[in-house]
């Protein structure tokens, strides 16, 4: 039984996606952990789209060992060119080459005839392995292309030097049945096929993603591309810890594993959302918060006599802690730290400290401090990108009748506290324009969103923000306390570290 392949896209088709946008310094991270999790492929990016995508493929081809860096490009030589040098560092490294074959796109979007599409094909392979031998070629939107020319253009990139074809359901228009088929078509029909790797990159639009990539490898497909919790274009793409775990699980069937550390899986999943500040909905399979979760008595019952009644597998392959230790206001340094190593995160000293003295604040105010606040905890510091400027004090009064007023204290990364009162349509709105007056820079809030981590009044509140720091510089900010208050200040400042981090380092 045959490793699958596991393509990870995360920092490229999932970074595309609307609010998971990622700085250099944050990708790199990310790609670190994608490293630990033991992916096969990592594609870093899209390295001719702009300057700061060519340097973050560029670090990651530097810093990054173990799976193969790939970057993207259209079959131009712009493309290729600096797909070539953002790679060049790499010690192994693979250039991903794409067009459309699709009548509806080749018409519309490129407007090509066929055999433009296979003459720009053959010569982008050609232009590519001047920089690789490792070369990936995508027929984009290959479920909708006539078969017949798939096989042709597919058989002449193999014949150029493609060594991984793939075969992209771009728009998530395929069923499994079908797509399947497609998959044996190209295995029967194209007839250097045993000279390159079939590879499969669904997209979630008709939540078929998973499904599509495992019908696939029964028919021959060898490599899966896939993100972490699922995120891409519009839907998503398929879910890399979905895919990993059925391949796992149903290994009976499937015929076929992957070479993934799958306790490194939660970790992973945390990570990405640390980074974007948007988390996986609570039913989420494998990673969500109600995925090894049991209310029903029934379920419980046959849980606590054999397990295997109603999980089929357990948390702790994933790296998710079965470890109930009670954690409060008496805990110390020690404690909090291995339960933070048990929750799979690790932390510097400097994340540690601060993390901890959050902690201590809260479990002054809550009766019982549950994994999932300690997650919001750490995820608030690990999402910080500096702290240039933090909150040190607020005071609001507002009420039926009254003009809403705060006055906020920040410290800078000086140590020195400047304090402001501001008048607001709310008590959160006066928070920030009371923080606007003391850095001097006027955010406008695009989205404000605010949800609870865990249950009852005394439940952890967390804060998502996004916020516009002149034209067309757009920022996320998040942050967790009891105090939803306090929460949407400390956003609202992360956002702005963010935004000053982000214009210091173009400096």
């Amino acid at each position: 039984m045959a490793n699958i392949t596991i393509f990870d896209t995360t920092l490229r088709d999932g970074e595309q996606s609307p609010g998971f946008s990622m700085n250099i310094e944050e990708k790199l991270q990310m790609a670190h952990q994608l490293a630990a999790l033991n992916v096969d492929v990592i594609e870093a990016g899209f390295p001719v789209t702009s300057e700061g995508d060519f340097a973050a493929v560029n670090l990651i081809a530097k810093k990054v060992r173990g799976p193969v860096i790939c970057g993207l490009a259209r079959m131009v030589e712009k493309d290729i060119t600096a797909a070539g040098l953002a790679l060049k560092p790499a010690k192994r490294r693979r250039i991903h080459v794409f067009i459309s074959t699709s009548g509806i796109h080749m018409k519309h979007k490129l407007k090509k005839t066929p055999p433009e599409v296979l003459a720009m094909a053959k010569a982008g392979i050609a232009m590519a392995r001047k920089y690789t031998k490792d070369i990936e070629f995508s027929c984009e939107d290959a479920t909708r292309s006539d078969p017949a020319f798939l096989y042709e253009i597919i058989t002449a990139a193999i014949r150029a030097g493609a060594t991984t074809v793939n075969i992209p359901d771009t728009v998530g228009y395929a069923i499994p049945a079908e797509y399947g088929a497609l998959i044996a078509g190209i295995v029967s029909n194209v007839p250097n096929i045993k000279d390159a790797v079939i590879s499969v990159h669904c997209h979630d639009d008709l939540g078929l993603a998973v499904a599509n990539s495992l019908a696939a490898v029964q028919n021959g497909a060898r490599q899966i591309e896939c993100t972490i919790n699922g995120i891409g274009e519009r839907a998503g793409n398929a879910s890399l810890e979905e895919v990993v775990m059925a391949l796992k699980v149903r290994r009976d069937n499937l015929k076929h594993g992957a070479g993934i550390r799958t306790r490194e899986i939660y970790k992973t999943s945390k990570l990405l959302t640390a980074i974007t500040g948007i988390p996986v909905q609570p039913n989420k399979a494998i990673v969500g918060a109600n995925a090894f979760a049991h209310e029903s008595g029934i379920h419980q019952d046959g849980v606590m006599k054999r397990r295997e009644t109603y999980e089929i597998m357990t948390p702790r392959e994933i790296g998710l802690s079965e470890n109930r230790m009670v954690i409060g206001k008496h805990s110390g340094r020690h404690a909090f730290g291995k339960k933070m190593a048990d929750l799979g995160f690790s932390l510097n000293k400097e994340q540690l400290d601060m993390a901890f003295e959050r902690f201590k604040t809260l479990a002054d105010r809550k009766k019982e401090v549950f994994d999932e606040d300690l997650e919001a905890v750490i995820g608030d510091e690990i999402a910080q990108p500096g702290h240039m400027w933090s909150v040190e004090y607020f005071q609001v009064t507002t009420g039926n009748g009254i003009v809403p007023t705060a006055t906020v204290k920040l410290k800078d990364k000086k140590g020195a506290i400047m304090m402001e009162s501001a008048n607001g349509d709310g008590p959160i709105d006066a928070v920030y324009h009371a923080i606007d007056r003391i850095t001097g820079v006027k955010g406008k809030l695009l989205n404000y969103q605010v949800r609870s981590i865990t249950g009852d009044k005394d439940a952890v509140g967390e804060v998502a923000v996004q916020v516009e720091f002149g034209k067309g510089c757009v920022v996320r900010g998040r942050a967790a306390s009891t105090d939803t208050v306090e929460a949407s200040a400390r956003a609202y400042v992360s956002a702005l570290n963010r935004m000053l981090a982000e214009r210091q380092g173009k400096k």
